[in-house]
């Protein structure tokens, strides 16, 4: 797509766009170029600029001049005027690098970077100022939100550290409104999703991967208001122009976003993952039972310090998929001409075409290509025994599966003795042998099958291997039990004796119960395994991650362990005292 330049005669606005390299600032960035009326600052943490193969449009206006790139800290207010001097409007876009388990580096950047933005734009008298907030300023966790217009309180309380946060800096940026010259407004898109996307799909599509997203939480009808990305920039250019022609009726007001298509929020995603090739979510998980596996990853994050899960992330995912949130656009068609101009339908596809690569074909083809073992069948040996317990082929692994559970229960299940079993299964194999034998060639026009004889052979190589093998265990044996008659290895006595002692005490009470169990296994684990590999994977890796933190934790508290880190703590001290 070529760039607008229908409005290259007028005089051409410079902006700064701050935070322009994240999900919403690309695409900002990106729609202010295509105006063509736009000198386009683009201002992010990073110390340089890294462009992409598909953004030909952004690299065609740094090359004229109509965009320029910044390294801006939101933590310097210095550096942030450097950034906006000579600019008359900024997009205060969201902010990259934030890490949401780290309230203090949070907090400077999102409530005390707005405040050195407010700072920096009344120093550079820039006229207008636009914050991309978000709906959940207002969203408490705790109750649904039928049609909430911009009348909505922040709520006193929240789980939710980021909207708690934003509510903040959207309060200060509304709140210097008309202070020297600077006019403010606040957008609040709800759950905004598209191409770019890196928290909201991505997230699910992970769970997808392993096999955490069949669960709905609650009854599943709860409904959710969705912002297209290319909505919500449309949305800032119309509240720019708003602000610059209606100063009165939308100057420090605040203005829902949304596709204005509410729809249940697990249909949305159900759309998401079956146009990426997953199963939509069909196992319900009582909302209550969820609370409390939360509260249980909210203990685990607090008292293990978590790194392997981002629980502010959780508990904001859990409230989106619990809750209703539908919120009325009515203020911000009336005030700054908002309409969407993707519907939803029309934006869903979108993501899923840029999401492609992260499809169940495509990761599979990755992970499993046609000419790539799989683990089950590496641990099996991939042979013979591995083409029956994956079951290669249906028949032939029934068929053993079948002889396998008879012969268990022939030996095992019958009552008798199993040298009586072994005597009675001879017997009717010879049984059957000698009828066999005796049968026509044709009976009741079947054709009868002779056995061939070479069934019943056993070539010499393979009756020398076998001798050489009993005979080399025979030796061995014997020559372990001269050393222990001879009292030459005591600990080997030991442990012999305790074993067999154990097995006399469980042996005859076990057996029968393991050789099912693992019968059963054998046939089904494997083939579980193979057909489920990446979430049995990922659900093993969090166990033995958590196993691992809990014992970290333990180590922690324990009384020997900070006696130990006292001790050497002095110890050191005393070091540096001597020199």
């Amino acid at each position: 797509m070529t760039v607008d330049d229908r409005f290259a005669h007028l005089n051409p606005k410079t902006c700064v766009v701050v935070g322009g390299r994240g999900f919403l600032g690309r695409s900002l960035v990106l729609r202010l170029l295509k105006l063509g009326n736009w000198i386009v600052r683009i201002a992010d943490s990073a110390h340089s600029l890294q462009l992409h193969h598909s953004e030909s449009i952004l690299a065609q206006a740094l090359s004229s001049a109509r965009a320029s790139y910044f390294h801006i800290d939101l933590t310097d207010k210095c550096n942030i005027v450097k950034v906006l001097g000579g600019s008359s409007v900024v997009f205060f876009m969201d902010v990259a690098g934030v890490d949401v388990n780290d309230f203090y580096t949070c907090y400077r950047l999102i409530v005390q970077g707005a405040k050195n933005v407010i700072s920096a734009c009344r120093e550079c008298r820039v006229k207008r100022l636009i914050y991309n907030s978000s709906a959940d300023v207002v969203f408490d966790g705790l109750h649904d939100i039928r049609d909430g217009d911009e009348s909505l309180a922040y709520p006193w309380k929240t789980d939710n550290m980021l909207s708690d946060l934003k509510a903040q800096a959207e309060s200060l940026i509304l709140s210097v409104n008309d202070i020297d010259g600077l006019l403010t407004c606040s957008l609040r898109p709800s759950n905004v999703f598209g191409p770019g996307d890196t928290e909201f799909v991505p997230y699910f599509l992970k769970s997808a991967r392993y096999g955490f997203a069949k669960f709905i939480i609650g009854t599943g009808d709860n409904l959710s208001d969705f912002t297209f990305s290319e909505n919500v920039t449309h949305a800032h250019i119309c509240a720019e122009e708003a602000l610059n022609f209606q100063t009165v009726s939308v100057a420090g007001k605040a203005f829902f976003i949304t596709n204005n298509e509410p729809i249940e929020f697990w249909e949305f995603l159900s759309l998401l993952l079956e146009g990426l090739g997953y199963r939509r979510p069909y196992v319900k998980l009582p909302a209550k039972l969820a609370q409390y596996i939360l509260s249980v990853l909210k203990w685990s994050h607090e008292k293990l310090g978590s790194r392997y899960f981002s629980y502010p992330l959780l508990v904001h995912f859990f409230q989106l998929a619990s809750y209703t949130r539908t919120f009325n656009c009515t203020k911000a068609h009336k005030h700054i001409g908002y309409s969407p101009i993707v519907s939803l339908e029309e934006g869903v596809t979108l993501t899923i075409e840029s999401f492609s690569y992260l499809s169940k074909d495509s990761c599979l083809s990755r992970s499993f290509s046609s000419t790539e073992q799989s683990k089950a069948d590496k641990l099996l040996g991939g042979g013979k025994v591995a083409d029956i317990l994956l079951w290669r082929d249906e028949k032939k692994s029934f068929t053993y599966f079948a002889v396998l559970v008879l012969l268990f229960y022939w030996f095992f299940l019958s009552g008798r003795t199993f040298i009586s079993s072994a005597a009675k299964l001879l017997l009717l194999a010879t049984l059957l042998f000698y009828g066999h034998g005796f049968l026509p060639s044709k009976l009741f026009g079947f054709n009868i099958q002779r056995i061939p004889f070479s069934c019943f052979e056993i070539s010499d190589a393979v009756v020398k291997d076998s001798v050489i093998t009993t005979v080399y265990i025979w030796n061995k044996g014997f020559q372990i039990i001269r050393r222990l008659a001879h009292g030459e290895d005591w600990s080997a006595f030991f442990k012999i004796a305790i074993f067999l002692y154990l097995m006399k005490i469980f042996l005859p009470k076990m057996l029968t119960k393991l050789i099912g169990i693992g019968l059963v296994f054998a046939f089904m684990g494997f083939f579980v395994y193979e057909q489920y590999e990446s979430e049995i994977d990922g659900m093993v890796d969090v166990l033995f991650t958590s196993l691992k933190e809990f014992m970290i934790y333990l180590m922690r508290i324990s009384p020997v362990f900070k006696s130990r880190l006292l001790r050497y703590h002095d110890n050191f001290q005393r070091y540096e005292k001597n020199g």
